[in-house]
């Protein structure tokens, strides 16, 4: 069942229930209401009759009200009747001790009748009269209820179904536009509404939704490009040279091959490894061990194992700093930070890394071209490649900083570039220091 019959349908039975329990309440009322009137005239009645024995007049037949039906007696303290109307239901009445009304059935018909008992001295005043009038009325009422109660509901069912669809046509555009937009039309966007209800905010979300879609998509396929061309690049380069070792076998060097085709199957397994590293953090099938850590011994050794560089590496501001992490993953964010600050610096590169408060603040800044302003965030997303936001031709595949970024994300951390960093670019790593021990 559709949205639109379910409330259809739900507000209908609400609406019948209320208007059922409305009606319930309606003929209720009309009968007390009646019945108090009927009440009121039986009690002018028996007033009547007890002036008239309070002046002394004792007939043994007592005057009508005008109603054929309706009856009134009187009977002494033995039970005997001493006046009455003429064709009164006359029966044997007990004193009551006080006033009583009741709504009783009398003759074979099984009338029903409004009857007062009210005791008067040694005497007691049975006054009566027929309950018709009161039952037509209810009973007229009750029928008419009958009728209009459902005429009602059904026209209201109508009204809310109605109106619950010119309510959720937006939502059925939007839906027709959804089910038309595929992988490759994500440029498409749902109409929004001009109001400004929920569907309408429904409706900007969906086109938010679909514009990071949209971008997510175009980086998706921007890196596919970028990694086949990453991956085919050495793998062309070791074709190429086994092609002329095996063309020219008497000039080949062999040495030189295995050489370039070492170095560039050692680029192809970093580039797989990244891969498959951001697979495994994509699952959440990666974890961090929790041991304590020396950063600055991570720092050092992975500054020493560069060897000889064309720039020159500070170190001189690294002091000691502890953390609880995973010393293998926090290897991988201090050597991608490295690699970034040597592939984009010009002549010199400064690590910095220091307890401030409750954090090792780790720093890596190169004096390279520096980070354009409105790419200072992009450049850590997963699949945007890092020459796009700083200098061209040097190469990578955009994936260490996201990395790192990722890494440190586990370890509880931040990874963000300092803005107000001049000359190059400076990366500034916060991890929660160790507690002292």
């Amino acid at each position: 069942m559709g949205v639109r019959a379910s409330v259809s349908a739900i507000a209908s039975l609400v609406v019948l229930f209320v208007l059922t329990l409305a009606a319930v309440a309606l003929v209720s009322t009309q009968r007390a209401v009646l019945t108090d009137s009927v009440d009121e005239v039986l009690q002018r009645a028996a007033a009547s009759i007890a002036d008239s024995l309070d002046a002394g007049v004792r007939d043994t037949t007592l005057s009508g009200s005008g109603d054929e039906e309706s009856f009134a007696y009187i009977v002494d303290a033995s039970g005997e009747v001493v006046a009455a109307t003429s064709g009164a239901p006359l029966s044997n009445v007990d004193a009551p001790p006080s006033t009583t009304t009741a709504t009783i059935e009398l003759g074979s018909s099984r009338a029903r009748f409004r009857v007062r008992i009210e005791p008067h001295g040694d005497l007691t005043i049975v006054v009566g009269t027929p309950m018709d009038d009161v039952d037509e009325s209810v009973g007229a009422l009750t029928r008419s209820l009958l009728i209009a109660v459902p005429v009602a509901t059904a026209l209201l069912a109508v009204a809310i179904w109605f109106l619950v669809g010119r309510v959720l046509r937006p939502v059925e555009r939007i839906r027709a536009r959804v089910a038309e937009i595929s992988a490759s039309s994500l440029d498409q966007r749902v109409p929004e509404p001009a109001t400004r209800d929920e569907i309408a905010r429904l409706a900007q979300t969906m086109n938010s939704m679909l514009a990071r879609l949209e971008a997510t998509a175009a980086l998706q396929r921007r890196f596919v490009s970028d990694a086949s061309h990453e991956l085919r690049s050495p793998l062309t380069r070791i074709r190429t040279a086994l092609e002329v070792d095996l063309a020219h076998p008497t000039g080949a060097d062999v040495g030189a091959t295995h050489r370039g085709a070492l170095a560039d199957a050692t680029q192809l397994q970093g580039l797989i490894d990244d891969l498959l590293l951001l697979a495994r953090l994509d699952e959440a099938a990666i974890h961090s061990r929790r041991i304590l850590v020396d950063l600055d011994d991570i720092v050092l050794a992975e500054v020493h194992g560069r060897g000889a560089t064309e720039q020159t590496i500070d170190v001189s501001r690294v002091s000691a700093a502890q953390v609880l992490g995973d010393p293998g993953q926090l290897t991988r964010v201090v050597r991608n930070l490295l690699d970034n600050a040597l592939r984009y610096g010009a002549s010199g590169i400064e690590v910095e890394l220091a307890e401030v408060g409750q954090d090792a603040v780790l720093r890596v800044s190169d004096d390279g071209p520096g980070v354009d302003p409105a790419l200072r965030e992009r450049i850590f997303e997963r699949f945007a490649r890092a020459d796009d936001a700083r200098a061209a031709g040097t190469g990578g595949t955009g994936l260490g900083l996201a990395i790192a970024r990722e890494l440190v994300d586990l370890h509880g951390g931040s990874l963000v570039l300092d803005v107000e960093h001049r000359g190059g670019a400076s990366f500034v790593v916060r991890l929660p220091a160790a507690a002292p021990q």
